[in-house]
C-alpha cells in the first residue's frame, strides 16, 4: 500500500544501508543459541528446527539502537519466537527518531553487524507532518503506525513495486493485515526528499522505505523474520 501516485524514484544512495557494528552486549540481548522444531507456517513441508545463532565475540562499540529499545525488542522476540521462522536477521523500528534520521535498523543476530535505512511513518501518527511520530494507532481508517511486534509474511507485486506483507502479533498491531500494512518503496522516502524538506513524507501506516534500502530489507529480512516497531518516551 502506498499513498503517492508518483513514480517511484530509483536513485539515491544516502542514507541506504550505513553500516556499523552491534556491540555483543546488546546483539546477544536479541538472539541467544537455541534448537527447536515446530510447523513450517510458509511451506507445507515438516517441521523443520530452528537455526542455531551462536553470539561470536567482538570488540565492544558505541551502541547504534538505544539500549532500552533493545531490551523491548529482546522481550517482545523471546515471547514471539515459536511465531517465527528465522531468527538470523531482525529489523527494529524506532520511531523516536525524526523521519529524517535513519531509523529502521537491520540487525544480523549472528555477526552483530547493522545497517540503517530510512522509513516513513504514517500521517495519522504526525497529522501536522511535524517529521516525527506522536501517536501509534491500530484502529482502522487512521493510516497510522502501529507499535509491537511483527513477522514478515509473503512478497507480492504492489502497485508501486515488490512489496512485503506483515502480519501484528501483539494486540496493538493486530489489525495490520486487515489494514494492508505492508513492506513498500515510495517516492517520499527517497533520501533526496529528507534532504530538501528536512523530513520524509507520510505513509497510510506502511513501513515505506527508499528503493534502494528496500533492496536490501527485502533481500535480508525475507518471510518468518522479525520487525519491532515502538519509540521511547
Amino acid at each position: 500500500m502506498s499513498l503517492s501516485r508518483r513514480t517511484v524514484i530509483t536513485t539515491g544512495a544516502a542514507g541506504a544501508g550505513a553500516l556499523v557494528l552491534m556491540p555483543t552486549a546488546l546483539k546477544a540481548q536479541i538472539a541467544e543459541p537455541v534448537t527447536r522444531t515446530r510447523p513450517d507456517r510458509y511451506t507445507d513441508g515438516p517441521p523443520r528446527p530452528y537455526a542455531s545463532t551462536p553470539a561470536t565475540a567482538r570488540p565492544y562499540a558505541d551502541p547504534v539502537i538505544d539500549p532500552r529499545l533493545v531490551a523491548r525488542a529482546r522481550a517482545s522476540f523471546d515471547r514471539h519466537r515459536n511465531s517465527l521462522r528465522h531468527i538470523d536477521v531482525v529489523g527494529i523500528a524506532d520511531f523516536s527518531k525524526s523521519s529524517a534520521e535513519s531509523r529502521f535498523y537491520l540487525l544480523d543476530t549472528n555477526s552483530g553487524r547493522v545497517t540503517r535505512h530510512l522509513v516513513a511513518h504514517g500521517r495519522g501518527s504526525d497529522p501536522a507532518h511535524s517529521g516525527f511520530l506522536q501517536r501509534f494507532s491500530n484502529v482502522p481508517g487512521s493510516e497510522a503506525t502501529s507499535s509491537g511486534a511483527y513477522a514478515t509474511t509473503l512478497y507480492y507485486p504492489g502497485r508501486y513495486g515488490r512489496s512485503m506483507r506483515v502480519r501484528g502479533l501483539d494486540h496493538t498491531n493486530s489489525n495490520a493485515e486487515s489494514r494492508a500494512i505492508v513492506i513498500h518503496p515510495a517516492w517520499y522516502a527517497e533520501p533526496q526528499v529528507a534532504q530538501v524538506q528536512g523530513r520524509l513524507g507520510r505513509s497510510e501506516g506502511c513501513f515505506a522505505f527508499s528503493y534502494q534500502s528496500l533492496q536490501e530489507v527485502l533481500g535480508r529480512l525475507g518471510p518468518g523474520r522479525f520487525i519491532y516497531a515502538d519509540r521511547l518516551a
